[in-house]
């Protein structure tokens, strides 16, 4: 039993092969601490997981896109019913065509 705890420790280690560093005040080092010691978790781990955490729901919040129920109905109905292409928008996709064909 003893070796397989010690093989998931190592494999952690080599998971974290790469560094942050960076410096906080005391009394933020203190916060933190007391949040991880509540948690019954090592600093380390505490803050890799908040960091973490807040990593995912910055990229979330930036890669999501909320429409209000007007601009949700905008969107489907030009999906559903789009215009017909005019003058300008086929004479752009003939210029296309042609420099893909040459």
């Amino acid at each position: 039993m003893a070796g397989t705890s010690s093989l998931a420790t190592t494999e952690k280690r080599r998971a974290r092969s790469s560094r942050l560093g960076f410096r906080v005040d005391a009394q933020t080092k203190k916060l933190v601490e007391r949040a991880a010691a509540l948690e019954r978790r090592s600093l380390t781990d505490f803050c890799l997981t908040a960091l973490t955490e807040a990593t995912r729901a910055a990229i979330s919040r930036h890669e999501t896109l909320v429409l209000s129920e007007r601009d949700r109905q905008v969107f489907f109905d030009a999906l559903i019913h789009p215009h017909r292409p005019n003058a300008r928008l086929r004479r752009a996709f003939r210029l296309a065509k042609e420099r893909i064909a040459s």
